[in-house]
């Protein structure tokens, strides 16, 4: 079985505060648990604080699966306990780039003037590239692959016996499409990543008349992630990244108006930080 949870459900920037209370203010950060232990981070969001503050003190192995080194998916990377621990083998996961390490890369965040500790000086933390191949963690089975989003930018396909979750948090795979179909599955951006998911995270930052705004940031509105879901047959969306300046009656409203107007025949779960999902 696996246990998802949302620890951070926010995009671009932290937004605490009364208004967000509900759907929450921490960045991109879910877990994923498996029965033999086994503990996936998906990202490094502001939500990965209070995740390791839960993780048990006796844990042996923490993989943190990045989908991009925007710094609302690593902010919280420094002030995850597990990282000083020694006892605590953290295996941290991304995007390749041909230019730097994704360790020389993390670094430049991990280290004066921007954190107070070099990620060199953690005691066991390792780095790696994703491969463009399936790989497993222990009884994960995960598949990535670049997505529609600025700079090298991974989805992720976790299995576990015949359960699937898709991660996608900053996708715009209908780019500078307002209306008309889509184009056939083979050209959507992170399909096969998606394809039958059994729970569906997705990017869902903008209204209709948001997204119109912003074209080409790499983020979808409501309506391309209903559709989304809809094209991959998956049975359960969580819409997620949401946008720092909508409040708790705004994510309600644009929701509400979205089930009204695609009438979906998959399910529809809020993203709520606390959120939790059983497979």
């Amino acid at each position: 079985m696996m246990h998802v949870t949302l620890y951070g459900t926010r995009g671009s920037l932290p937004t605490p505060g009364p208004e967000t209370a509900r759907y929450g203010g921490n960045t991109s950060t879910v877990e994923i648990a498996g029965d033999d232990g086994t503990i996936l981070v998906l990202d490094a969001g502001t939500g990965i604080r209070r995740l390791g503050e839960r993780i048990p003190a006796d844990a042996k192995r923490i993989d943190i699966l990045l989908t991009h080194l925007h710094m609302d998916h690593i902010q919280g990377l420094g002030f995850f306990n597990p990282l000083v621990r020694p006892d605590t083998d953290v295996h941290i996961w991304g995007p390749a780039s041909s230019t730097h390490s994704l360790e020389a890369r993390l670094s430049r965040y991990l280290s004066p003037p921007l954190f107070p500790v070099h990620l060199r000086d953690l005691p066991s933390v390792t780095c790696h590239e994703v491969p463009m191949d399936t790989f497993h963690v222990n009884q994960f089975k995960i598949d990535a692959s670049l997505v529609c989003h600025p700079d090298p930018t991974l989805g992720y396909r976790i299995g576990l016996d015949d359960h699937v979750i898709a991660y996608i948090p900053d996708h715009e795979p209908a780019l500078c499409q307002t209306t008309g179909a889509w184009p056939d599955a083979a050209w959507i951006s992170g399909y096969e990543l998606a394809r039958e998911a059994d729970l569906l995270i997705h990017d869902a930052q903008y209204s209709d008349q948001d997204y119109a705004q912003h074209i080409g940031y790499g983020h979808s509105s409501y309506r391309h992630a209903f559709e989304f879901a809809s094209l991959t047959d998956a049975s359960v969306l969580v819409p997620f990244h949401h946008d720092p300046s909508y409040d708790d009656a705004t994510l309600d409203r644009l929701l509400s108006q979205s089930l009204d107007r695609f009438k979906p025949s998959f399910r529809v779960s809020k993203g709520l930080e606390g959120a939790v999902f059983k497979l």
